[in-house]
């Protein structure tokens, strides 16, 4: 295919393209029902049948590639691996990287029923049938009419990108779809309480290297109360958690809605909803898909905004999130940047002129050695279910922490007692002395500072033990809100030290 053609196609298709290839056909007759699929009997239809499909991308090939297959009546399974060149390129210059997914014959719109699927690119090969898939697919009948592969050629080479795909059919009788079994949404709890969790995770069903029961295991050894699976485009891991939850750990289900532009934590919606994530920001549908979100009873959190990765900085805007990921993963530069933006969202609402972002915080762990829990998310919560989780993170009732060992409280108290905590406001006239105090456990080495909408305006190392209660006075008209930070020593003069913990604010003032 010429690139003018594919530019062409690519066009017609909006901006996140997509282009259809001519259909894969098995033509040869399938076994017929109540026959023996077994090679060579005479009357029987083939066994197994397999077709090779190859082409060139060249650089400008729409996001997406649908590769149609016909698939006959008659199919116990669907098998497909693909393969694709890497050439060298120059320094600089992104080389070859393409998904893959598929898609069945209910068809491939946006948000439609018709998602089986999705590796990305950490798998080469995936199979699916009735009782079983590859983690990432979804096992359920193969069904005869015209399924498709897609690819995603994420990144391009100079000299294009070659690929290859192979498809097998296994014929032979359906078997059954085991019915899944989700989490509950409720845990035994401790009534209203301080509950941690880590809403960004990744297994095996997408491009994680753990298990679901690994992850449990690491999740209660952390000192968590909940987490949330989000594995990337696929919904396949809701049902691959059976028996391991229990009155100590929620497990929320979600999905990490993985775009060209930007990832979004779609946090607890309901098992099995699916979120399409085949747009761009210039396509003007990202607020359909949070509407989506919110919808199937999940919480829209922008992840990562500022990471480094091809298609992870995010472009869609915060007018449709209901949180931020502020920290992701060991504290880092890329942190620093979504902290000091997040801060600055913070000034209209202290104003009174729109509503607040709470922060929160997530591992967002794949493989060893990343760290589940590091950092939590603290929400207070008046049970340990998923909609009051979600209340409490909406109401910015909310810490971040690097680990379990860190236990705070924070807190604004007006001059005749009047009391604001994390996420609340205090209505006090603007002249009111007001004390804000936090107290901090298991933070050794750090050091704490009060931040404003003028920046940090105090700052105090903590005893060598790490615990402590430091206050600080202000006044509304000299503070519109107060957070707090607790950092480690800095190990560069360019960016102050990594972050050990970090509170959302107390508003000060009426609004």
């Amino acid at each position: 295919m010429e690139r003018r053609d594919v530019l062409r196609l690519t066009a017609a298709a909006g901006a996140a393209g997509a282009m259809t290839l001519g259909p894969v056909s098995f033509a040869e007759a399938a076994p017929a029902a109540g026959q023996s699929a077994g090679a060579g009997r005479s009357g029987d239809g083939p066994a197994m049948q397999t077709r090779t499909v190859s082409g060139h991308l060249p650089t400008g090939a729409p996001d997406f590639v649908y590769l149609p297959v016909e698939v006959p009546h008659g199919v116990r399974e669907i098998a497909v691996s693909y393969r694709y060149d890497k050439p060298t390129v120059p320094d600089g210059t992104a080389g070859n990287a393409c998904d893959i997914g598929i898609f069945d014959e209910r068809g491939t719109e946006l948000g439609g029923a018709g998602f089986r699927g999705w590796s990305g690119g950490a798998r080469t090969e995936f199979f699916l049938r009735a009782d079983d898939a590859t983690p990432g697919y979804l096992p359920g009948p193969v069904n005869p009419g015209t399924w498709h592969i897609a690819l995603s050629p994420y990144t391009v080479a100079p000299q294009g990108l070659a690929y290859e795909v192979t498809i097998t059919l296994r014929h032979g009788p359906q078997g059954k779809t085991p019915p899944p079994v989700y989490p509950p949404e409720r845990a035994r709890g401790r009534g209203r309480a301080w509950y941690r969790g880590d809403n960004h995770l990744h297994s095996v069903y997408s491009d994680g290297k753990r298990t679901p029961a690994r992850i449990a295991e690491l999740a209660r050894a952390a000192g968590l109360d909940f987490i949330t699976t989000s594995e990337h485009n696929t919904t396949a891991s809701h049902r691959a958690w059976e028996g391991l939850w229990g009155d100590d750990l929620l497990i929320l289900t979600g999905e990490e809605v993985t775009t060209r532009n930007g990832h979004v934590v779609a946090m607890g919606t309901g098992p099995g909803a699916f979120i399409d994530w085949r747009y761009r920001a210039r396509d003007n549908a990202f607020g359909k898909y949070a509407r989506a979100i919110r919808r199937a009873g999940g919480l829209v959190i922008p992840a990562h905004p500022h990471a480094t990765c091809i298609g992870c900085n995010w472009k869609f805007g915060l007018n449709e999130a209901d949180a931020v990921e502020v920290w992701n993963g060991p504290y880092g530069p890329d942190d620093e940047i979504t902290l000091a933006e997040w801060d600055n969202t913070l000034i209209a609402h202290a104003r009174g002129r729109a509503d607040w972002l709470p922060a929160v915080g997530h591992s967002d762990a794949h493989r060893d050695p990343d760290v589940v829990g590091l950092p939590q998310t603290v929400v207070l919560a008046d049970d340990l279910s998923r909609r009051a989780l979600q209340d409490g993170i909406r109401a910015g009732r909310v810490w971040i922490a690097e680990s379990a060992r860190i236990d705070l409280s924070f807190g604004v108290t007006g001059e005749r007692g009047e009391h604001a905590g994390i996420g609340e406001r205090l209505t006090v006239p603007r002249t009111t002395k007001v004390t804000a105090q936090l107290k901090i456990s298991g933070a050794p080495g750090c050091t704490v500072s009060f931040v404003t909408d003028q920046g940090r305006l105090y700052s105090t190392p903590l005893p060598p033990s790490g615990n402590g209660t430091v206050s600080w006075q202000s006044t509304p008209d000299y503070a519109a809100y107060i957070r707090a930070e607790v950092r480690h020593p800095s190990t560069t003069a360019e960016l102050p030290g990594p972050m050990a913990a970090l509170t959302n604010p107390v508003f000060l003032g009426r609004s």
